[in-house]
């Protein structure tokens, strides 16, 4: 499997991230759900990992969208029925933990969904090192969503990478 930095606006990319917004749309209602599509992936701020099988399949994907004062969003992870268990999140989590490092930013926020649905998310994020916080930016406290942190400064920092923590 490789996991690498790709446009968001290729046909199998645009498959996946659609894949993605049809598993959401019955975990939550409609305006508690705060996906962006892939025109929006595609703007400077975003940067979008996209991870293939062996085939070039695209199997997974995930986005970095940078905020104004040194803080990072995860967007968009989504790993394919047919690829879980093998790891593809956490490979996508990775590159994204080490590109916002590289951008020498301070944290990374995400938004998830709370429900059970969402259970596998959750400990990734956990496994990770991110950490439960409230709300950030404009999205609401609903209790539709989970809401998580990762300080990448000294003091916050995440010294290992999700790889090096097996």
């Amino acid at each position: 499997m490789t996991v690498a930095i790709e446009s968001p606006l290729q046909d199998d990319v645009r498959e996946l991230v659609s894949a993605l917004s049809a598993h959401l749309l019955p975990l939550s209602p409609r305006e508690f759900q705060f996906g962006i599509g892939v025109e929006e992936m595609a703007e400077p701020r975003t940067t979008v990992f996209v991870a293939r099988d062996d085939d070039g399949v695209a199997v997974g994907c995930g986005a970095l969208t940078v905020h104004d004062g040194g803080t990072g969003e995860v967007k968009r992870m989504f790993t394919i029925p047919e690829a879980r268990g093998a790891r593809v999140g956490e490979r996508v989590l990775s590159a994204i933990i080490e590109l916002a490092r590289r951008h020498r930013l301070d944290r990374l926020l995400l938004e998830t969904g709370a429900s059970p649905d969402f259970a596998s998310a959750h400990h990734l994020y956990a496994r990770t090192g991110f950490r439960r916080r409230g709300p950030f930016h404009d999205y609401p406290d609903s209790g539709w969503s989970a809401f998580y942190e990762l300080g990448l400064t000294a003091g916050g920092r995440a010294e290992h990478s999700p790889a090096a923590r097996r």
